[in-house]
C-alpha cells in the first residue's frame, strides 16, 4: 500500500470543479491508500471553523468517511487554512501535524512542510507566517466577528495577488540554504513540500551526502495529482487522467 500526499488544492466553495476532483479521488483511490496526508492550502481561505465549515461541508464529510473507512487522515495547516480549529478537526476526522515533522514514509525519514517556512527571502510573508502560526494571535483573530474576518480575508487574498504580481520570482521560491539547514537539523535526506507551485524534483546535496526535495503539485483547471510513496520509491499520479490503480 503507498502513502498519499497532496497540497495547495486551495477549494473555494461547492461550484469549484476542484471539488468533484477531490470527491472522487476521496471515494475512490483514495480507499487504498495507506495514510493521506494533505499539507497545506486545502482551502483557498478558511475564516473559521464557525464560518467556513459549512461551506465546504461536502468535502468534510468525504474525509470523515474515508477516516471512518480505516485510512489515517493528516493535515497540515496552510498559510490560507491557518484557522483550521477544533470543529474541523472532528468534522473531518483528521490530525493535525505540526509544520515541518518528520515521517517516516515506508523506510525513510522524509520532513513534511505546507512549505512557506522555507522562503526564508519573502521577509513580508514570514512577517506573517510568525503571525499565523501562532496560537494566541489565531485565537485573537478567532473572536473577531464573522463578517469583520470575511472583510479581512477578501483584503488579504487582495494584497497576496497584487504583491505575488510585483515581487521577484525567485522570492515566492524557497531559499537552497534554508532547505539545507532545516534538512541537516532534522537528521533527513528528503523533503516533500508545497506552497510554492512549482511541483519538481530537485537533488540537492546535505552534509555531504546526496539529499532530494520534492514539491507537490497545486490543482488548477489543467492540472490535479497527488504523490504516492511506496517500497518502490515515489510516483506523481494525475487526476485527471485515468483511475489511479489500487
Amino acid at each position: 500500500m503507498a502513502t498519499h500526499l497532496l497540497a495547495d488544492v486551495h477549494l473555494r466553495g461547492a461550484d469549484d470543479p476542484n471539488v468533484a476532483r477531490l470527491i472522487a479521488y476521496l471515494d475512490g483511490p483514495a480507499r487504498a491508500a495507506e495514510a493521506v496526508y494533505v499539507l497545506g492550502d486545502l482551502f483557498d481561505v478558511w475564516i473559521g471553523d464557525d464560518g467556513s465549515l459549512e461551506t465546504h461541508d461536502a468535502v468534510i464529510a468525504r474525509f470523515a468517511a474515508l477516516a471512518r473507512s480505516g485510512v489515517p487522515l493528516y493535515f497540515m495547516r496552510g498559510n490560507r487554512d491557518f484557522a483550521v480549529g477544533e470543529a474541523f478537526v472532528a468534522a473531518s476526522h483528521m490530525q493535525i501535524l505540526d509544520d515541518p515533522v518528520v515521517v517516516d514514509l515506508h523506510g525513510t525519514p522524509t520532513l513534511l512542510s505546507h512549505g512557506d517556512v522555507f522562503c526564508t527571502d519573502d521577509t513580508a510573508h514570514q512577517k506573517f507566517r510568525a503571525r499565523y502560526t501562532d496560537p494566541r494571535w489565531r485565537g485573537r483573530m478567532m473572536k473577531l466577528p464573522l463578517w469583520l474576518r470575511r472583510r479581512l480575508a477578501r483584503r488579504a487574498r487582495r494584497r497576496s495577488t497584487e504583491g505575488k504580481a510585483i515581487k521577484p520570482a525567485h522570492i515566492m521560491d524557497v531559499n537552497a540554504q534554508t532547505v539545507r539547514e532545516a534538512m541537516a537539523h532534522h537528521g533527513v535526506r528528503r523533503l516533500i513540500h508545497g506552497h510554492t507551485h512549482r511541483p519538481a524534483t530537485h537533488t540537492l546535496e546535505v552534509q555531504g551526502e546526496t539529499a532530494e526535495r520534492i514539491v507537490l503539485a497545486d490543482w488548477r483547471p489543467d492540472q490535479a495529482e497527488i504523490l504516492t510513496v511506496d517500497a518502490d520509491g515515489i510516483e506523481r499520479r494525475s487526476l485527471l487522467a485515468a483511475p489511479i490503480p489500487a
